[in-house]
């Protein structure tokens, strides 16, 4: 195995040295003006907005300062509120324009310096990528100059958008959101996360020969982790996909070449340090280190409008910053990837890519400190990355890495991260597939490919949760695949847990004494197994795992839960079976008191309790969360006064693709691709998820144009409208 490193700075979580007494938080923010200067910014170059009747924006320009300004005005126009309260919150400055709610989130942006950082980075970029940047906030800034009415007064006060802005977002989301959130020592796993699907089948497991492509991240429906669905047309690109909102690249996506998507993988990027405080700072290598501190000042909003102003007290440390004290123990947080600041580059790079090799050599900066990914192109080609940046740690597993780790000595601190030539990958294997649902590497392909003995024992755990193996189990179903068959497959709903525990489950409910034992046990022997609107017993089945993970029930550790745990010599029959089947009875008694509490009848329908709901719709739905198994992964919100749930994350932007020529592609983005109020509404493809359909996806000029709903046409140095 390779041991080529890539070198992360000793004191690259620490920050720059700090000037003596407080900083504003809204310093940086008072001696820099807008991008443009005063009035509203002028186009750079010519370029075009079409918006077809799905609202999606198709975007073209002769230059990319051009496009990138287009790309802003349309993310604006779609998103101008939610994009103007992130960029308020990666500022730090959200408890200013918003109040005391604020206020602890903004204590953590600053303690991770990310403003400031942010203002390094603008610098750090090349002229190339800084004029697109500023071009893109010109955009923003020009649509809020001319469409002030728009905007909520509410979050008018971020107003004007600066470069920094975007790169403080990116931060938050990326390293702060996915790197640090997916590594956080709380009592959830790394199959609870944020996740997705991907998958990439060769031409000769395809039925047109063609290879084909499933994008299908799983995210929430709101927020930070918004997608906005484009097309963007310029020099040597033509990408189509999705963004997060208020990012400048388009994340997961494809051309007439290839295509590519990510999901969130099982990289350990973030570690926390538990330092031994003493007198004078914190005991290190058998001294004593003080912490590098500095002071901030944040402003905070009252329910009269006036401000108080609050000292924040930042201690770093040469691990990372001091995130919390307990007694003499402090804890000192260290994330990869924040010495990085090429992303834009990156991605716009892999969307440039007419090949395999021009994919890998964009992929290969690392810019990205996080994600799998899973490719496929018009070559044929397919591929599966255990994407981000890797520490190098001294040893140990990855369940080593889980808690906080000592941080008294230099023993224990990681200063370089993994060359792309250490991390696990697959390409054209013989199985003709590549998959992943948040599970390790190790199953990317099946039969696997990878050696888990080649790899350092803390680059992945082992395991494979109930999603991926259904995944597995749906792509060794068939020697082939056709398009439609992507479609359906995505669409499953199947419960892998139910056939890993159900019969052992109903044989034991059987056998109680209990007569409402025995009658749940009978709803769940007629299930179809499945998570469809008519499907009853699937509310029973639900209600019942959530009681199972609770302390009373069997616990969710494969040792305590199940009679075999799971083992890599069987990873697709195992685990198996209940360790407790007199605690999993206890479970089913309470999971059904609660459903006849709600629903009058044990054999409730799926649809009967959840939900997809929009502005003017509420109809029975069908998929479920991990640890179900469910290909169709959607996540639920709380239950209603009536008992019912809607869905608030899972399925959100949905491509499958097919390398023919043209390209044959067909989308869902069941949101919709618009959050401003004056745009929201319509819930057209909440109606297509419900049905387990997906849209058209038009690319070609002949196609936008005979679909066009609306336009806007920018011209150089002319104002727009």
């Amino acid at each position: 195995m390779p041991t080529g490193s890539s070198a992360t700075p000793d004191d690259s979580q620490a920050g720059p040295a700090q000037p003596p007494g407080p900083r504003h938080a809204d310093a940086t923010d008072r001696n820099r003006g807008s991008t443009a200067g005063a009035g509203v910014p002028l186009p750079p170059g010519d370029a075009r907005v079409v918006w077809d009747e799905w609202d999606v924006p198709h975007i073209s320009a002769g230059t990319d300062p051009g496009l990138c300004y287009a790309f802003g005005w349309a993310q604006m126009r779609a998103h101008g509120d939610l994009i103007l309260r992130l960029y308020g919150e990666a500022r730090g400055r959200a408890a200013e324009y918003w109040g005391e709610d604020h206020l602890a989130a903004d204590r953590f942006i600053h303690t991770m310096d990310v403003p400031r950082r942010a203002e390094a980075w603008v610098e750090a970029q090349s002229a190339s990528a800084r004029a697109c940047l500023n071009s893109f906030v010109d955009g923003m800034n020009a649509y809020c100059g001319s469409h002030r009415a728009h905007l909520g007064e509410d979050v008018a006060g971020v107003l004007p958008v600066r470069p920094a802005d975007v790169l403080a977002h990116v931060q938050r989301v990326i390293h702060l959101a996915f790197v640090a959130g997916n590594s956080e020592p709380a009592a959830r796993t790394w199959s609870e996360v944020p996740g997705s699907n991907g998958w990439a089948i060769a031409p000769g497991r395809s039925a047109s020969g063609k290879a084909l492509l499933l994008i299908n991240p799983h995210l929430p429906w709101q927020g930070l982790f918004t997608w906005f669905e484009v097309q963007l047309q310029g020099p040597a690109l033509d990408v189509y996909g999705a963004a997060l909102v208020g990012i400048p690249f388009v994340g997961l996506g494809f051309t007439d070449c290839l295509g590519w998507t990510h999901t969130v993988n099982t990289l350990k990027g973030a570690d926390l340090f538990e330092l031994d405080l003493v007198e004078g700072g914190y005991a290190w290598d058998q001294d004593v280190r003080p912490f590098d501190v500095e002071t901030v000042c944040l402003h905070v909003r009252q329910a009269d409008g006036s401000r108080r102003t609050e000292e924040l007290r930042i201690e770093r440390s040469v691990h990372g910053p001091v995130v919390a004290r307990r007694q003499q123990q402090a804890l000192a947080l260290r994330v990869v990837g924040l010495d990085q600041p090429h992303l834009l580059e990156q991605y716009w790079a892999m969307a440039r890519a007419t090949c395999l090799a021009d994919f890998e050599a964009a992929t290969a900066r690392l810019q990205m400190p996080f994600f799998n990914t899973v490719y496929a192109d018009r070559d044929g080609h397919i591929m599966y990355l255990f994407g981000g940046r890797v520490p190098v740690r001294p040893g140990g597993t990855w369940s080593d890495w889980l808690g906080p780790i000592a941080g008294r000595t230099s023993a224990t601190l990681w200063t370089t991260t993994h060359a792309y030539a250490d991390l696990p990958r697959v390409v054209d294997p013989p199985a003709g597939w590549v998959q992943n649902a948040n599970d390790p590497p190790w199953f990317s392909t099946f039969p696997p490919t990878l050696e888990r003995t080649a790899f350092p024992a803390y680059m992945a755990p082992d395991g494979l949760d109930f999603r991926p193996q259904r995944s597995l189990r749906l792509l060794l179903a068939q020697a082939q695949f056709s398009f439609a068959d992507v479609v359906a497959a995505k669409h499953d709903t199947r419960a892998e847990l139910a056939d890993h525990v159900l019969d052992e489950l109903v044989t034991a409910a059987r056998q109680s004494p209990t007569l409402l034992a025995r009658e749940a046990g009978e709803v769940l022997a007629c299930w179809d197994r499945h998570l469809d609107p008519e499907s009853r017993g699937a509310v029973l089945f639900a209600a019942w795992m959530r009681a199972a993970a609770t302390p009373r029930g069997m616990g969710r550790t494969p040792a305590s839960a199940y009679r075999l745990p799971w083992h890599a010599a069987d990873p697709l029959g195992t685990p198996v079976g209940l360790a407790d089947g007199n605690a999993a009875v206890g479970a089913l008694l309470e999971a059904a008191g609660q459903v006849l509490a709600v629903h009058g009848r044990l054999d409730a329908a799926w649809g009967d309790e959840y939900r997809y709901r929009g502005a003017a719709v509420d109809i029975a739905a069908h998929g479920g969360a991990d640890p179900l198994g469910i290909f169709r992964a959607v996540g639920w919100g709380g239950a209603d006064a009536q008992g019912r749930r809607a869905a608030v994350s899972g399925d959100s932007f949905v491509a499958v693709v097919e390398f023919s020529s043209p390209v044959r592609a067909q989308a869902l983005l069941a949101y919709g691709n618009a959050s401003q109020a004056d745009l929201r509404g319509d819930d057209r493809q909440l109606e297509l998820m419900a049905r387990k359909s997906l849209r058209p996806v038009w690319r070609s000029q002949t196609e936008v144009d005979a679909h066009a709903v609306q336009g806007t046409v920018f011209q150089a140095g002319v104002p727009p409208r």
